[in-house]
């Protein structure tokens, strides 16, 4: 995997944090489960959050003096809380699995980038379609190798006499969405903290707190095999050129897709969500199905449904030849398992629903009911079986299209004791055709939706996302 492009960045300092020296004085290891494993070669997850700041604090040696310090020390304190994020993911000849490990006295830790950058931060935080290369120097490489994976980096860089961003570099096989925004949230709030009460050791809020224990997870089915087995069958098809090897824990090389692509973030209100609602409903009484027409449907599966199609159509405009697409998602488990498991769970705990329809659904005139009333059914119906079908989807020469990040994670909350995010984007859906959501800034109740698409193809989404919703 090859490190991001810095061109426009100046590196000012590299840091390993670890947690305080008092509160780690041994060694932590943590195993993954069948969640974490089917996900251990994945791609990092990279988001990158964008925060304003009045001028005198985001003046350079303002900001590098006074700001990064407690941006340090408050990350310090909070692996003191999630020490595993500190380690690394390793598998010795000895162990059947492989896990999590942090050891203080070896050279562990987050890495830390403290950079500069000459981008224009106003075009930044705009939603409309920019050059998709951009944010990429805003995030951090996240280190692996065949014996070992870093867990999180992290890289923090100031935009002069503007304003500053996080970004931020996740391995899926440690963290699943909602834990990687915990520990953002909990760094964010040590860190209010301190600026507000300026006690070196604030305490955190119990509901921020993680829950490390992997034996509430159960694996009667012996799944964590199956998926390891998996895992490497999927990475020799996918990546020829690979050497074969069992215990391989570096990152499958999913590479951006750069050339000639926009990154752009489109807005449905709550306005708008109800004319996608109302649209999709009203078809499920016209069709004939077997399936009984719901009272309402979330903004989840109304934001899908739309945006897939869309995407879809913009699609075969540009390339007639395709005309199968499906969709892949995931689903937070925390709830459904039996028994519960809680909320504060830290590690992988979703599951993979694949929406795959007749060939031409996605780009019928009925689209987004036929989408629709597909995620409706799978979440309804969710089982082990769910993942066997992602092969085969490859193979028949299917149009894949994935989703990141969720409406429900509360990204724009995050606060660290300079206002709310200005913007927040999930890079990392530019390393396949993949959607990221996010919940609505203004906090109305409406959603954003962030894609990375070719030029042409963009042109096209962005007229059929906007005239889709002039008719009611």
């Amino acid at each position: 995997m090859m490190s991001p492009n810095k061109n426009n960045i100046k590196i000012h300092e590299h840091f390993k944090v670890v947690p305080p020296s008092s509160s780690t004085q041994t060694t932590t290891t943590i195993p993954l489960t069948y969640f974490d494993i089917f996900w251990l070669r994945f791609h990092p997850v990279e988001r990158v959050f964008f925060y304003t700041l009045p001028n005198s604090q985001s003046h350079p040696s303002s900001f590098f003096q006074k700001l990064v310090p407690i941006l340090k020390s408050s990350l310090s304190l909070t692996l003191q809380h999630f020490p595993p994020l500190a380690g690394k993911i390793i598998w010795p000849s000895d162990s059947s699995k492989p896990f999590i490990k942090f050891n203080p006295d070896e050279d562990d830790g987050v890495s830390l980038l403290i950079a500069e950058s000459d981008l224009n931060f106003n075009n930044l935080v705009e939603n409309s379609p920019q050059e998709a290369s951009l944010s990429r120097s805003l995030i951090p490489y996240l280190e692996s190798t065949e014996s070992f994976a870093s867990v999180v980096s992290i890289q923090i860089t100031l935009f002069p006499n503007n304003g500053f961003s996080i970004g931020i570099s996740t391995h899926h096989a440690v963290l699943d969405g909602k834990s990687s925004t915990m520990f953002i949230k909990a760094w964010a709030y040590l860190c209010k903290k301190i600026i507000e009460t300026e006690d070196e050791s604030p305490t955190l809020l119990p509901d921020l707190e993680p829950l490390f224990n992997r034996e509430i997870i159960k694996d009667p089915n012996q799944l964590a095999a199956k998926f390891t087995e998996h895992m490497n069958e999927m990475a020799t098809k996918m990546f020829p050129n690979e050497k074969p090897n069992h215990r391989n824990l570096k990152i499958l090389p999913f590479e951006p897709k750069l050339e000639d692509s926009l990154r752009a973030t489109f807005k449905l209100t709550r306005d708008d969500l109800d004319i996608i609602k109302q649209r999709v409903l009203s078809k499920w009484e016209i069709f004939e199905t077997n399936a009984s027409k719901p009272q309402t449907l979330s903004s989840f599966i109304l934001t899908c449904c739309y945006s897939l199609v869309c995407i879809a159509k913009a699609i075969h405009e540009v390339e007639k030849e395709k005309e199968k697409f499906g969709f892949i998602f995931s689903v937070d488990c925390r709830a459904r398992l039996e028994p519960p498991i809680p909320s504060n769970y830290f590690g992988n705990c979703v599951w993979g629903i694949i929406i795959d329809s007749q060939p031409l659904d996605f780009i019928k005139e009925d689209g987004d009911f036929l989408v629709a009333k597909c995620m409706h059914e799978r979440i309804k119906m969710i089982n082990k079986n769910m993942f066997g079908k992602f092969g085969p989807m490859m193979n028949q020469g299917i149009e894949v299209i994935a989703l990141a990040g969720s409406n429900r994670f509360g990204v724009y909350e995050i606060d660290f004791g300079w206002g709310r995010p200005e913007k927040v984007e999930i890079v990392s859906i530019d390393r396949g055709l993949t959607i990221g959501l996010a919940e609505s800034r203004d906090g109305n109740g409406g959603v954003e939706v962030g894609v990375v698409l070719k030029k042409d193809v963009m042109d096209h989404f962005r007229d059929l996302f906007v005239e889709g919703l002039c008719r009611s």
